[in-house]
């Protein structure tokens, strides 16, 4: 009988090994490339690769935006001069609206002699007057009436604004200059005769009411006219002689009213020695206000240098003064009209308007 044979013990696997974290960490490393220059160039070249295909579209669309808005904005500003053209040759738009853009663009309404007249200038003058016989005529420009008189009105202001700038033309070739401190005195001179009101608030009231103007309006028109009256009294020497001569006589003993019975243009005084038929109060409105100044300043039985009101240069004599009043005796001398000097540069250079306000 055989023995049986002996069962062996089967043959188990070897335990595995397990790794050390320093094995771990050594196997992890040298996966990782190993960085360099050129490693590094390459993966921010493979990053900017990876982003330019939505960066290109998006650079793509603002272009697009910013040609479109550049049109857009072409397109509105054609159409506001468009309007505004339309407005003011078509038209002849005068609300505030069209007046204020003629402040800042300076459209033309005319051209004298090389020189440009601003749409603005015409504006001004013209709306002051609408205003003016708007509120204290109660004129409708709407009315058949009302549309005759802004016709008469607009060749007014036309002819005004041509003239202002022949004026200006003339002063600048003989030297002729009105500061603003020129300006600032004739206000305060017709202020202080209480012509204007006798507060700020009454004299602004007077102008926005009458004119719609503010105060730096009326300055505006104030120094026009005193350029005027400066240009005209520079270039009328023939007046100017006649003042002068007629200042040496009285000062030579010549009778006061006897001369102005003889020289003076004044034909309602110059029958009575040149004597006005009521006495003059300090904010008497029937006289120049540079005739009220200069006789209070002067004591009974005195006689003042040459007056330039603008319009005429006046001699006076005070007859007798109280202080409130005063009895005035004046020679006055009619200054040229201003036609008399520009109507040559007008034949000589006509003005050209670029729209029709005749009727």
């Amino acid at each position: 009988m055989k023995k049986p044979k002996k069962l062996q013990a089967p043959k188990l696997p070897k335990p595995l090994k397990r790794p050390t974290t320093e094995e771990k960490v050594s196997e992890a490393l040298s996966n990782v490339p190993r960085i360099t220059n050129e490693t590094v160039s390459e993966h921010r070249e493979e990053v900017l690769s990876s982003a330019r295909k939505y960066i290109y579209p998006l650079q793509h669309s603002k272009h697009s935006v910013v040609k479109i808005s550049i049109g857009l904005l072409i397109l509105v500003l054609i159409g506001f001069f468009v309007f505004c053209s339309l407005s003011l040759y078509k038209f002849q738009a005068t609300n505030g609206f069209i007046y204020d853009v003629t402040k800042i663009v300076p459209f033309p309404v005319a051209k004298e002699d090389g020189h440009w007249i601003s749409y603005e200038s015409y504006l001004f003058e013209l709306r002051h007057n609408m205003h003016y016989y708007h509120t204290q005529q109660q004129t409708n420009f709407s009315s058949k009436d009302g549309q005759e008189q802004l016709k008469r009105l607009k060749q007014q202001a036309m002819s005004q604004v041509i003239q202002d700038a022949y004026v200006k033309q003339l002063a600048a070739q003989h030297g002729v200059t009105v500061s603003n401190q020129t300006v600032n005195d004739q206000v305060t001179l017709v202020r202080n005769e209480n012509r204007l009101g006798n507060n700020d608030r009454v004299f602004r009231d007077v102008l926005n009411q009458f004119y719609g103007w503010n105060e730096a309006d009326f300055k505006r028109e104030l120094k026009q006219q005193l350029l005027t009256q400066a240009v005209v009294a520079k270039l009328d020497t023939g007046t100017q002689s006649r003042a002068q001569a007629a200042l040496n006589q009285l000062g030579s003993g010549t009778d006061f009213g006897q001369l102005a019975g003889q020289v003076s243009d004044d034909t309602s005084t110059k029958g009575s020695g040149g004597q006005f038929p009521n006495p003059i109060s300090v904010n008497d409105k029937e006289v120049p206000p540079q005739i009220t100044a200069a006789a209070f300043k002067l004591k009974a039985g005195q006689t003042s240098g040459i007056i330039n009101t603008g319009y005429t240069l006046e001699i006076l004599k005070v007859n007798d003064n109280n202080g409130s009043q005063v009895h005035l005796s004046h020679i006055s001398f009619n200054l040229k009209p201003v036609d008399s000097f520009v109507k040559p540069l007008q034949q000589q250079n006509p003005a050209h308007a670029y729209i029709k306000v005749s009727s």
